[in-house]
């Protein structure tokens, strides 16, 4: 399958740059994958589209301070770490610039109190670092790191937390689970007073989930690993929900592909605790076995993200719903607007 047959013509001028002040004001476009019928609404009447005893599961991931600035020791020169995921104890794998000049064996030093020594390359342009410091490593990198927003934002945020989405406990993303973004603690109470369950995974979102394909051919790209965890008490609201003949709606590609992870992990079809690594590649073909329905954000042309939601919808009908957001003017990307596939 050609990665072409995911492009379309992406105005800049619909990449949203900034947060809208109020989490709830943005736009949501639905689909529906039997019919392909495409609507338009504001974000908080998702509430309408879920019915009682459905579930809607949500990442409850929390983004890191990851982006770090400081010098090559030998000659001073500016260098930048963006930290992707802890290996073990101080070992961790980061993204580096100016990457043709930091190496296996370069110091980097980012204060008196925290340097960091190149152990080797890794894969995909990725290094391996081993960090020292004086004190707590969270607290120095809460001090001196910034949120890693992507690179068509170009403005720093005044506050951190517009990135992070309002149910964030456990740390370890490198970036926020976007499509959780538009939620409240109001909405999300509503939902649940709507007789909707409300259930949490983890995943710790990795930039090899938005990195562009390489390849021409889908089938041979390979995604970036990412830990995830699923709990039991999780597993069972999602086993009873399915066993009612209730709906399972995943918010996020994020929660998505760790509900897939996890299903194909039991033939049975009866979910159990979870945790590990994840490299799945969910592109049209692919069978589901346990999302029903997904909330997501509009995503990259050729992107994995892209491919993932046109096998839940098929690609023909998410190629209409992005020419109908096109049309209509839906943000794109981290802080656009949101379709809900139900």
């Amino acid at each position: 399958m050609n990665v072409n047959l995911y492009d379309f013509e992406l105005p800049e001028q619909l990449i949203a740059q900034t947060p809208l002040l109020d989490r709830t004001a943005s736009r949501l476009l639905t689909l529906n994958k039997e019919s392909g019928e495409v609507n338009h609404h504001t974000f908080p009447d998702i509430i309408h589209f879920l019915q009682p005893g459905d579930t809607l599961v949500l990442n409850d991931t929390r983004v890191l301070p990851a982006r770090l600035f400081g010098t090559k020791e030998d000659t001073g020169a500016k260098a930048e770490v963006l930290l992707l995921k802890n290996v073990e104890g101080d070992r961790w794998e980061a993204l580096v610039k100016p990457g043709k000049k930091l190496k296996a064996g370069s110091v980097i030093v980012f204060s008196d109190e925290l340097r960091a020594v190149i152990d080797e390359e890794g894969e995909m342009g990725a290094r391996l670092l081993t960090f020292s410091y004086d004190g707590i490593f969270q607290e120095i990198l809460d001090r001196l790191g910034e949120m890693p927003l992507p690179p068509y934002i170009r403005e720093t945020l005044d506050d951190r937390e517009r990135y992070q989405t309002v149910y964030a406990k456990h740390e370890g993303s490198a970036a926020a689970p976007t499509a959780g973004l538009h939620f409240t603690d109001e909405l999300l109470n509503r939902i649940r007073d709507k007789g909707v369950n409300v259930a949490f995974i983890t995943l710790h979102v990795g930039l090899g989930t938005f990195r562009p394909m390489s390849v021409d051919i889908v089938e041979e790209h390979v995604m970036h690993e990412e830990y995830y965890s699923l709990s039991q008490e999780t597993a069972d609201l999602i086993n009873e929900t399915k066993k009612r003949g209730n709906r399972i709606f995943a918010v996020g590609t994020t929660s998505c592909r760790t509900l897939e992870t996890v299903g194909s992990k039991f033939e049975d079809g009866q979910l159990q605790e979870s945790s590990g690594w994840t490299k799945i590649f969910i592109y049209p073909g692919y069978t589901f076995k346990v999302i029903d329905g997904m909330l997501t954000n509009f995503h990259l042309p050729k992107s994995t993200l892209v491919m993932l939601v046109s096998a839940l919808a098929g690609r023909e009908q998410i190629m209409h719903a992005y020419e109908e957001a096109i049309k209509e003017q839906y943000r794109f990307f981290s802080f656009g607007d949101a379709m809900l596939i139900y």
